[in-house]
């Protein structure tokens, strides 16, 4: 399961309404790449849902969906919104590949 927390949720409603998007599109998340550098991931809105290759969840009124194929990788992974002094924006945790951790073969 993909975690939205209540201040990412209302980050999410208020850039779909500034984007004047359907009410019904949802927080697409997806895995780019990979290998040293760990997973990068991306969020992007989206309306088009196929069951047959995406699952949905769902916290505070937003829907996240994500591949079916990626959603093992990102069991537990939480989605939040930070605003501090070092800048402001969404961060995603994954404790299945947490952050900086590299890779032996290159000494990462």
């Amino acid at each position: 399961m993909i975690v939205l927390t209540e201040v990412a949720a209302s980050q999410v409603i208020a850039a779909r309404q500034a984007q004047e998007l359907a009410p019904d599109s949802f927080l697409r998340m997806v895995i780019q790449g990979g290998g040293c550098s760990g997973l990068r991931y991306g969020l992007t809105f989206d309306h088009e849902f196929n069951p047959e290759t995406d699952t949905r969840f769902t916290q505070y009124g937003v829907d996240v969906v994500t591949r079916k194929k990626f959603a093992e990788f990102l069991d537990g992974t939480v989605i939040d919104y930070k605003d501090n002094a070092l800048g402001r924006g969404f961060s995603i945790e994954n404790p299945n590949f947490p952050a900086g951790e590299g890779c032996s073969g290159c000494g990462g």
